[in-house]
């Protein structure tokens, strides 16, 4: 593959829309049906952007690192690469598509031959919307300079790239689909809708060089648990034309073992969602009551893989294991078991965002899901962050909690 090149623009986004996609675009169609529309030709995902921003339409060129990474700072990926590990991994990834059990689900689908199994994913990877995003943790995202709030865009500096740690963004790329079905999912359009358009692995290289040709501090794969063969694909295609940011593995954490150690010294950063740790609350809200054991387990490899978090000195992250929790009401969530089992069984240093911003989405109503229907309150993230620090956790993000009630 030889001269690659690539297009981008910012489209029109509103509060509450699902990002990158234009309103008509956007909806929720059934697992494992195929439809025509965002997905076609004629109708291409867009990078997300600024709310405001219409498509631009430009051609970039590839632009260059404005220096080699240090033998400190290379991703990790980069010696695997170098003795072709890496693309033998991809190789042996895309074969077992033929009868798929890369996630617990182990449904079997030849993903191969057409068919789509419990993600509703065939053989290439279906992406909803990519681009810079600054609403995640500071680690990821950078923090922004005076006069430049988070969500602004600002121009490279010379030679098109732009001032680590000045808050320049996370290089999301939103897979469609998900192999966990949560009802409660605060992105529902993308982990259960249709659309998005469907990458071949060239096209989904070209997708990480432009997200580092815009000056994003990492590439941030959302939601990748059913789409590892089509990233360790594309990977090598982009290190040839000049990749070099660090890879951040966003995941629910219903991730299978077998998968996850086909990522180890690939992946820089692993951030796996801690979702619930009842199996009987899995089983209702996630339609996967093994969901608690899977995820322990699957937190236990990343730690071994990668270890607690390690920023540089631009307070970036650079390499380890970041922990997201949703808080939930009521406590359905089981935050202080799940805090106790990071302290114990990850490390005391663990880094971890709790996150407050919970609200009823997907599936949820006061008919169907009454105990988790609302907000949670102030009160309730303060008895979770207590129960986090009384179990000996001590590292949390700075980023914004998001809205409580009373």
């Amino acid at each position: 593959m030889v001269g690659l090149s690539f297009r981008w623009g910012w489209s029109e986004t509103t509060r509450g829309q699902q990002p990158g996609l234009m309103p008509q675009e956007r909806g929720a169609g059934k697992r494992g049906t195929t439809r025509a529309g965002p997905g076609s030709p004629d109708n291409p995902v867009r990078p997300a952007g600024p709310r405001g921003c219409r498509v631009l339409g430009m051609t970039l060129p590839i632009l260059p690192s404005t220096a080699p990474p240090s033998a400190d700072s290379a991703p990790a990926y980069l010696a695997l690469h170098r003795s072709g590990e890496l693309a033998r991994r991809a190789a042996d990834a895309v074969a077992a598509l033929a009868c798929c059990n890369h996630c617990p689900r182990r449904c079997g689908a030849n993903r191969l031959g057409g068919e789509t199994g419990e993600c509703a994913m065939g053989r290439h990877a279906r992406v909803a919307s990519y681009g810079p995003h600054h609403g995640e943790e500071d680690v990821l995202r950078g923090r922004a300079p005076a006069g430049h709030p988070p969500g602004t865009r600002r121009a490279p500096a010379e030679g098109g790239s732009r001032v680590a740690g000045r808050g320049s963004g996370s290089g999301t790329i939103f897979f469609l689909q998900c192999n966990l079905h949560c009802v409660f999912c605060q992105n529902f359009d993308i982990s259960h809708g249709a659309g998005g358009r469907a990458l071949p692995p060239e096209s989904l290289a070209e997708v990480l060089l432009e997200l580092q040709a815009l000056g994003c501090h990492n590439l941030n794969f959302v939601t990748p648990s059913h789409v590892v063969p089509q990233i360790l694909e594309a990977l090598p295609l982009a290190i040839e034309h000049g990749l070099r940011l660090p890879l951040v593995y966003n995941t629910s954490a219903y991730d299978a073992l077998e998968t996850l150690r086909l990522l180890d010294g690939v992946v820089d950063v692993y951030m796996p969602d801690l979702k619930l740790w009842d199996p009987a609350v899995a089983r209702r809200y996630l339609d996967a009551e093994d969901y608690p054991e899977v995820a322990r387990a699957a937190l236990r490899e990343m730690h071994r893989q990668v270890g607690v978090l390690q920023v540089d000195e631009h307070g970036l992250a650079r390499r380890g294991v970041l922990v997201r929790h949703l808080v939930m009401p009521g406590g359905v969530a089981g935050t202080r078991e799940a805090m106790a089992f990071l302290a114990r069984e990850l490390s005391p240093d663990t880094y971890v965002n709790l996150m407050a911003q919970y609200h009823p989405a997907g599936q949820v109503s006061p008919r169907t899901c009454g105990e988790i229907a609302r907000r949670i309150t102030s009160a309730e993230f303060a008895a979770a962050l207590e129960a986090a620090r009384e179990c000996g956790l001590h590292r949390f993000d700075g980023a914004r909690a998001g809205p409580c009630g009373p």
